[in-house]
């Protein structure tokens, strides 16, 4: 992606732009500092800037940023297929079934083989049903449901159909089992690294995670914050 032929105008019409987001930004804290940028760069009191499609501060990857009035185009970008690579560690649940919380079990994993591994993917490929985690932004009754969940309170929360068409699994040391997903809007890949860690009779929970493609955009292409940040810095200084 070239920022350096973008004009003001270019802007304001709508622009889509890849951002590869860093591991401990939230995807608000990109947009925000990308209006920022640009206000400042061109001296606009005001421009649109908005996300399709969040990242958790603890993932990286690509974020599509739409800019002007192609924020309309956003649910559009959301719906689209994505692909993830990351890593699932067996032996310990979290509550939001990743590193943002600690570990609240532990499992012995010393009778996992590789063979259940690469077998129990196939449950999870194709239409499935989904409990999302409790730690997400869900609305349950008018509240986030990690406000149920931050506050110790058990909430009941409905599955939904969610659509993966690749599970793969590229890599095997255990306790860490790493994999690339392909699946529709909507997936929680929090949730299948639970699931998966269930499937197995044991537990598990997301450890890493990178979203590498959403529809035919790949973070191949994007740019990073601090990319964005020096680029602005350089106009400015011209």
């Amino acid at each position: 992606m070239d920022l350096s032929t973008l004009q003001k105008e270019d802007y304001q019409t709508g622009q889509v732009l890849l951002i590869d987001k860093p591991l401990g930004w939230t995807s608000f804290q990109v947009v925000n500092k990308v209006r920022w940028l640009i206000r400042k760069e061109f001296n606009i009191k005001k421009i649109k800037v908005g996300h399709a499609g969040t990242l958790d501060p603890l993932a990286s990857g690509l974020l599509i940023l739409c800019t002007g009035k192609f924020t309309k185009q956003i649910e559009r970008y959301q719906a689209q297929h994505k692909e993830y690579t990351g890593t699932i560690t067996l032996g310990a649940t979290t509550p939001s079934y990743d590193l943002e919380t600690d570990i609240d079990q532990n499992f012995d994993i010393a009778a996992i083989s590789r063979e259940a591994i690469l077998k129990a993917t196939q449950q999870f490929e194709g239409d499935i049903m989904q409990q999302p985690p409790i730690f997400s932004a869900l609305k349950k009754e008018g509240k986030r449901l990690y406000e149920y969940a931050r506050a110790g309170e058990t909430v009941e929360i409905p599955k939904r159909p969610v659509h993966i068409s690749c599970f793969e699994i590229t890599g095997i040391d255990l306790p860490d089992v790493h994999f690339r997903v392909a699946c529709s809007k909507g997936t929680y890949i929090r949730s299948l690294a639970h699931d998966f860690g269930k499937a197995l009779d044991n537990g598990g929970h997301l450890s890493a995670l990178r979203r590498t493609k959403i529809g035919d955009f790949e973070v191949n292409n994007a740019v990073t914050i601090q990319g964005v940040i020096a680029h602005f810095t350089t106009q400015t200084n011209e």
